[in-house]
C-alpha cells in the first residue's frame, strides 16, 4: 500500500473543516475540542466563562500542537453578538462547517407541584434562546458548506419528562423542535442541488466524566454517556451523509 493510499484512508471528514463549539468550557466541551482538533478541524470555541474557556482551549492546543484552536467569549443571549461571531469566524477562516451546541444547565424539584417557574425563566434562556441565536446566526454559513452540521446535545428526558423535571424537559423539547425546524430548512435548501448540510440531535440520558467518577467511586452511572464517547459521536456525524442525519435524533443511550 502506498503512503498516499494510507493517507487517503486515514483522512477524516473533518480535515480542514471549521467548527464552532458553543458552551465549550465544561467537561463535554473540553472533550469535544480535543476530538475535533485531533480530527484535523479548526476549532472556534466560545463560553460565557472566559477563564474556563481559556483552560479548555489551552488543553486542546497542548494535546494537538499543530491544531488551530481559538477561544472567543461570546454572549449567546445577544443575537447581534452571536451573528457577529458567526460572520467573524467565516470571514477569518473562509468557511464554517459546524456548530456544536453544548450550552447546558439544569434546574429541578422534588415534585411537580414544587416546580419553581423561576427555573423556567433561567432554562428558557440557557437551553432555548441560545439555540435560537446560534441556529439563526450560523444557518447561512452552514448552508454554504459542503459538509455543514448543526448539532444539539439533548436529553432523553425531553421525550419522557418526569414530574420534577418539567421545566428542564420542556426546555429541551423546545430546543429539539427548533433544531428539527432548522433541519427542514436545510432539506428544502438542498432540494435542487443536493443536501450537504444537516441539523441533528444527539440524545443522552446524562453525561459523566472522570472527575464525577472520582467524587463518587461507588456510583454506577447507569446509562450515562462519557464525555469522550459524546465527543467521538459528535466527530462521527461528519463521517455520515447529510441525508442520513438531517432532522434526526441520534440516540447515545437507550430510548425511554
Amino acid at each position: 500500500m502506498s503512503d498516499r493510499t494510507k493517507e487517503a484512508r486515514t483522512m477524516s471528514a473533518l480535515d480542514g473543516a471549521v467548527v464552532a463549539v458553543a458552551g465549550a468550557g465544561g467537561p463535554a466541551g473540553r472533550a469535544t475540542l480535543l476530538r475535533l482538533a485531533e480530527a484535523g478541524a479548526t476549532v472556534v470555541a466560545s463560553d460565557a466563562d472566559a477563564a474556563r474557556l481559556a483552560e479548555a482551549v489551552d488543553a486542546a492546543r497542548y494535546a494537538h500542537g499543530g491544531a488551530t484552536v481559538i477561544g472567543d467569549t461570546v454572549d449567546l443571549l445577544d443575537l447581534g453578538a452571536t451573528r457577529e461571531w458567526a460572520t467573524r469566524t467565516e470571514k477569518e477562516f473562509g468557511r464554517i462547517d459546524g456548530l456544536v451546541h453544548l450550552v447546558g444547565g439544569w434546574r429541578g424539584s422534588a415534585t411537580f407541584a414544587e416546580t419553581d417557574l423561576a427555573d423556567w425563566d433561567l432554562l428558557e434562556k440557557l437551553l432555548i434562546r441560545t439555540v435560537q441565536h446560534t441556529s439563526l446566526a450560523f444557518q447561512d454559513g452552514l448552508q454554504r458548506s459542503d459538509r455543514g452540521r448543526y448539532l444539539l446535545i439533548s436529553a432523553a428526558g425531553a421525550s419522557k419528562p418526569t414530574a420534577g423535571n418539567a421545566a428542564y424537559s420542556a426546555s429541551k423539547a423546545a430546543a429539539e423542535a427548533w433544531t428539527l425546524a432548522l433541519g427542514d430548512a436545510f432539506r428544502k435548501a438542498g432540494a435542487e442541488q443536493g443536501l450537504t448540510s444537516a441539523a441533528a440531535i444527539l440524545v443522552v440520558k446524562a453525561l459523566v466524566h472522570d472527575a464525577m467518577r472520582a467524587e463518587r467511586p461507588n456510583a454506577k452511572f447507569a446509562g450515562f454517556t462519557d464525555v469522550k464517547e459524546l465527543a467521538e459521536a459528535i466527530a462521527g456525524v461528519w463521517e455520515r451523509p447529510a441525508g442520513e442525519v438531517n432532522g434526526n435524533r441520534l440516540w447515545l443511550t437507550e430510548k425511554p
